[in-house]
């Protein structure tokens, strides 16, 4: 398989955690949990698909910020802040355990978040909006 097709395996699956987040949060009681995990997995995925785009090996991993540091070791400055990754990349983990329920406003500022890297991420890899 090709870098190229790759990379748009991953966005297809990062695509899919868009969707799930999105309905998630549009629920009569949002569900907030499942809204940010799927946020986090929809950045994520859109990190791995620049790096096998560049031929760029990464480690499994579910941290943003690791990930952003490879494509900026690459030369690819994303203009993401350590703060809201480090927030996004905490829902990877965080929203595995009873206790620590996302507000409605964190899943929504997740989603942004998401919306961010994705929309960076397509324009990058030159895919057109689904």
């Amino acid at each position: 398989m090709s870098e190229e097709d790759e990379a748009r395996e991953w966005a297809e699956y990062a695509e899919e955690d868009l969707i799930m987040a999105k309905s998630a949060l549009r629920r009569s009681r949002p569900l907030t949990i499942g809204s940010c995990f799927h946020s986090q997995q929809c950045a994520e995925k859109y990190f791995k698909a620049i790096l096998v785009s560049q031929n760029i090996e990464f480690p499994k991993t579910h941290d943003l910020l690791i990930l952003n540091t490879l494509c900026t070791n690459a030369g690819l400055l994303t203009g993401f802040t350590k703060d809201d990754l480090g927030r996004l990349s905490g829902y990877a983990v965080r929203t595995r355990y009873p206790g620590n329920q996302p507000t409605p406003e964190e899943a929504r500022d997740a989603l942004d978040i998401a919306m961010n890297i994705r929309r960076f991420a397509r324009t990058y890899l030159g895919l057109k909006k689904p």
